[in-house]
C-alpha cells in the first residue's frame, strides 16, 4: 500500500471515529484508544531518581618534595606504583618541549594529573596574569595534562579588604574561561599566607567566582591549619571539588620560626580517614594527590617519605593504588 493511501485511509478512519463520537456511539476515551499512534508505556521506573555512582578516588603524588628534580621524582613516583603525578611550573623550563615531558610520563605509565601554575597577583595587570597562566595551561594540554592549579600572591604592602577577594574571584573566573577553551579545568588551591588562608576567605573567593569556570582544589592540611574542618569543606563544596591534596600537618614547639610543618600522612593532626570517608559519602570521583612540601626529617629522602605515605594509604586507609 502506498504512503498516500495509508495516510488517506487513516484520516478517513479518524474522521469516522470522530463522527461516531459526536453521534454518541463512541466516548472520547474509546476514541483515543482507537486512534492512539503509540502503544502504552510503563513509566513507573522514572518515579525513583537514579542513584549517583559510587565514589572512585585515584591517588597520585606531587613532585614538590624533590625540590625541582622532576626527572628523579617521575622515576621514584612511578617505581612506587602511583598512577599519577603533579608537577610545578618549573618543569616548563626543565623540558625542551611539552612532547618531551609527555613521552617521559608515558614511558613511566604516569598520568599528568595537574600542573601547579603558581600565584595570581591581583595588583598586577590583569592581561599579564591571564597570559602567564594561560601559557602554562597550553603547555599542560600539549603535555597531556588534566588540571591547572593556581594559588594567589597575597599583597604584602597594604591591608586586605573583602573587595580584594572579590576581585580575585572575578579574575580567576576570567582565567578559567580561557583555560576551559583549551579543555583545561582550573582549580583554586587554598593556601596559608594567601587571600584564601581561612575558611571564610575561601568562601568569599568562591562566592565571587563563576562555578562553571573555577573549581576548588582542596588542600586538607592547609585548610586545617587555617582553622577549618576539611570534612565540612568536602560537604560544602562537593559540587566544586576538582581534586584534592592529601596532606598532614603538625604544630612545632614554641620558639620555632614557624608554628607548623607538613609531615607524612598519619603523623600530624589532620583526620585523614574522616576525609576519605567524607569523599565516599559525597560520591567523589577523581584524583587525590598526596603532597609533602619538603622532607621533614633530614635522615629521610623524598622517596622514603613517599614510601611512608604509600604504607599509610595501604595499611590505614586500605587503599589500592
Amino acid at each position: 500500500m502506498s504512503a498516500f493511501h495509508s495516510r488517506r485511509d487513516f484520516l478517513s478512519a479518524l474522521g469516522a471515529a470522530a463522527a461516531a463520537c459526536l453521534a454518541g456511539s463512541l466516548t472520547p476515551t474509546r476514541l483515543f484508544a482507537r486512534t492512539s499512534l503509540y502503544p502504552p508505556m510503563d513509566l513507573s521506573h522514572f518515579d525513583s531518581p537514579i542513584p549517583p555512582a559510587p565514589a572512585e578516588i585515584k591517588f597520585g603524588y606531587a613532585a614538590i618534595t624533590w625540590g625541582g628534580n622532576d626527572r628523579q621524582a617521575i622515576e621514584d613516583i612511578a617505581a612506587l606504583g602511583f598512577p599519577g603525578i603533579q608537577l610545578r611550573s618549573n618543569c616548563i623550563a626543565e623540558f625542551a618541549s611539552p612532547a618531551a615531558l609527555r613521552d617521559l610520563l608515558q614511558e613511566h605509565e604516569l598520568h599528568f594529573v595537574a600542573l601547579s601554575s603558581g600565584g595570581v597577583n591581583i595588583d598586577a595587570p590583569e592581561s599579564e596574569e591571564i597570559a602567564k597562566h594561560l601559557s602554562h595551561a597550553k603547555f599542560l594540554r600539549e603535555a597531556g595534562g588534566i588540571y591547572l592549579q593556581v594559588t594567589d600572591d597575597r599583597p604584602s604592602n597594604r591591608s586586605i579588604a573583602a573587595a580584594d577577594r572579590q576581585k580575585l574571584g572575578r579574575l580567576l573566573s576570567e582565567l578559567g574561561k580561557r583555560t576551559a577553551d583549551l579543555g583545561i579545568p582550573l582549580g583554586y588551591h587554598n593556601h596559608m599566607g594567601s587571600l584564601g588562608e581561612h575558611p571564610e576567605e575561601v568562601a568569599q573567593i568562591l562566592e565571587s567566582s563563576d562555578p562553571r569556570y573555577l573549581k576548588l582544589e582542596l588542600d586538607i592540611a592547609h585548610y586545617f591549619q587555617g582553622g577549618g574542618d576539611p570534612v565540612k569543606a568536602i560537604e560544602t563544596y562537593r559540587d566544586r571539588l576538582l581534586f584534592l591534596h592529601f596532606k598532614d600537618v603538625e604544630p612545632l614547639p614554641a620558639g620555632e620560626k614557624r608554628t607548623y610543618r607538613f609531615v607524612e600522612l598519619g603523623r600530624g593532626r589532620v583526620d585523614v580517614p574522616a576525609v576519605l570517608e567524607a569523599l565516599r559519602r559525597v560520591h567523589f570521583r577523581g584524583w587525590a594527590i598526596v603532597e609533602l612540601d619538603a622532607v621533614p626529617d633530614s635522615s629521610r629522602t623524598p622517596k622514603t617519605c613517599a614510601e611512608i605515605n604509600k604504607r599509610y594509604l595501604q595499611d590505614k586507609l586500605r587503599v589500592t593504588l
